[in-house]
């Protein structure tokens, strides 16, 4: 009886095979086991050649280096084909690993930058069979928790329910895309490419045709007149102005989604802006302790960081979290991450405490926010522009985010004042610290030319003689 249930539950898998196989629309790849199983075999793959291939080399030596960044490079490659193959989330999480210069080997990067500009098309069939599959994966990875009790991601089921269905709804991109141009207008560098509604959808949308370089293309600036660190400011304020003062932040800047080029009739470079299918809102709340946050980070203040490092989730980490903030080591932040430029072996410290720390930042992951989650994949990507262009740590960037930090907590202030009095010294103080900015700036410029350095040796030459 056992052996012709056997011979009957094998013959009702065949047969089930055949059926999925030559179904057009069903493809053993859409299966979540398939993809997982895929996803299981490349990492055995990859953790074996990194034992086998470095076992008997001594650390450190020429060979070791050599065929690190052999088998860097092969793992990066295995790491592109199963994105390309599981598609879906694999290809988001391949994007953004791709644009983490600062912190993965340059094998990774450059190996996996492919996937900005050159990711799978897929069919609609595969699309709708990614959402189910995507937003299914609870059940798989509550079986993970338990085989695996250290695995703390359930954080990504949560996030991909409620953006996965915001990502493909068409109408929603068109809504933002329309609502993100007009509320930066200000910023004439900027463009936003035009929604056609009377010929969208909720599964179509047509739009303005646009082309230009990625953001992090430094030979295509170079080759095109384009001045890198104009870019980067940019770049820069637009973002300081969605996160502090709007609240209402494009969370996709990876480079296939932010071009940029140069007008040809008046010379402006310009910033284009593309997918606009994730944004994160942010609460009042959450947005004026953020604000208040990178407030003391600029100004090296260790007890504000963290009162609103604890406030915002971080708890007894608080340390790391800067860290993460950031992307400088604890080190910087005491001293003041305006006052010195990303050193090599601060850059080196970085990276091996990223991996060193994958617990605790898996701790700290879980604990924050959800609104934080989309900001620090946010602040990922800007860092890895920035160091891709050689433009990190610059000055210019912080005082930026410190002018708009001021005009937001200042503008909440006046919202909760009742005070005649009390609102026209809100206005005054915002005004007072506006201006200390900007004659920072100025002395900054004046430092950095020529007619600076020519009036500091005037004025050293005027001391020394007297």
């Amino acid at each position: 009886m056992a052996k012709r249930a056997l011979k009957l539950a094998s013959l009702a898998a065949a047969a089930s095979g055949i059926y999925l196989y030559g179904n057009k629309f069903l493809d053993p790849n859409d299966f979540g086991v398939v993809r997982v199983g895929r996803a299981i075999a490349t990492t055995a793959v990859i953790t074996c050649d990194y034992l086998t291939s470095l076992r008997n080399v001594p650390y450190g030596s020429e060979e070791y280096d050599f065929l690190k960044s052999q088998v860097h490079l092969r793992s990066a490659e295995r790491l592109r084909e199963l994105c390309c193959a599981n598609r879906g989330t694999f290809i988001k999480v391949g994007q953004h690993l791709g644009a983490l210069d600062y912190l993965l080997p340059e094998e990774y990067t450059r190996t996996l930058k492919v996937l900005h500009s050159q990711a799978p098309q897929s069919t609609r069939q595969e699309i709708e069979q990614v959402i189910r599959e995507d937003l299914g994966k609870e059940v798989l990875l509550l079986i993970v928790k338990q085989i695996f009790p250290d695995f703390e991601f359930m954080w990504l089921v949560e996030e991909a329910k409620k953006n996965l269905p915001l990502e493909l709804d068409f109408l929603n991109e068109g809504r933002n895309a329309e609502k993100v141009a007009q509320m930066l207008k200000k910023f004439d560098f900027l463009k936003v490419p035009r929604i056609y509604w009377e010929l969208s959808t909720r599964r179509v949308l047509l739009m303005e045709f646009m082309e230009g370089g990625q953001v992090n293309d430094k030979a295509y600036m170079e080759k095109n007149g384009i001045d890198v660190n104009e870019i980067s400011r940019n770049l820069g304020k637009l973002y300081s102005e969605m996160i502090f003062v709007n609240g209402f932040v494009h969370c996709d800047p990876h480079p296939g989604n932010v071009l940029v080029k140069k007008c040809p009739d008046s010379g402006k470079a310009y910033i284009i802006l593309l997918d606009h299918g994730l944004y994160q809102v942010l609460s009042e709340s959450f947005r004026m302790d953020y604000c208040r946050l990178w407030q003391a980070l600029i100004k090296a203040d260790m007890k504000r960081v963290q009162k609103y490092s604890r406030r915002l989730g971080a708890g007894d980490l608080y340390p790391l979290f800067a860290c993460m903030l950031t992307a400088r080591s604890w080190e910087s932040v005491n001293r003041g991450i305006d006052q010195s430029p990303l050193s090599a072996s601060e850059d080196v410290e970085i990276r091996s405490n990223a991996a060193a720390y994958l617990p605790q930042i898996t701790q700290l992951l879980n604990n924050v926010p959800r609104q934080m989650l989309l900001l620090l994949k946010t602040n990922d990507l800007l860092r890895g522009i920035e160091s891709a262009l050689h433009t990190r740590a610059s000055a210019s960037s912080f005082l930026n985010m410190s002018r708009c930090c001021i005009r937001a907590v200042s503008t909440y202030q006046r919202s909760k004042s009742h005070s005649l009095y009390r609102r026209v010294h809100i206005s005054l103080t915002e005004a007072l610290s506006l201006w200390q900015i900007d004659l920072y700036e100025l002395f900054l410029w004046l430092k950095g030319s020529c007619l600076g350095n020519w009036v500091i040796a005037f004025l050293s030459r005027m001391h020394h003689s007297t």
